[in-house]
């Protein structure tokens, strides 16, 4: 189960603290915790409410997809870049390179 990020505090403290890792569509905050959340920040630069609320959508279930069996106690927030396109496929790959590259997998 995937617990999310819902408090303003949690994800100041990721912005303020949080080690930033970057792939070619998204970019992840993350730093140790006691335990595992996730949160999605997608700003308005990415269009109006349907178009973010879409951009959310794809990245819950990519991060179910990623995170079915992760054991790490870490707080993490994805942002996505600005993009013509979104894809599902294409966020799965870039979260799975992102925990490989940070050794979290």
């Amino acid at each position: 189960m995937i617990y999310r990020l819902k408090k303003q505090s949690d994800f100041d403290k990721l912005f303020k603290k949080g080690k930033k890792v970057y792939s070619k569509s998204l970019m992840m905050l993350y730093f140790k915790s006691e335990s595992f959340k996730i949160g999605y920040s997608v700003s308005k630069k990415h269009g109006k409410a349907v178009k973010r609320n879409r951009i959310k959508r794809l990245l819950r279930a990519s991060a179910r997809e990623v995170f079915r069996n992760f054991n790490k106690n870490i707080h993490v927030v994805f942002l996505p870049k600005v993009q013509d396109f979104y894809s599902f496929e294409e966020y799965v790959k870039d979260m799975s390179f992102i925990l490989k590259k940070e050794n979290l997998k």
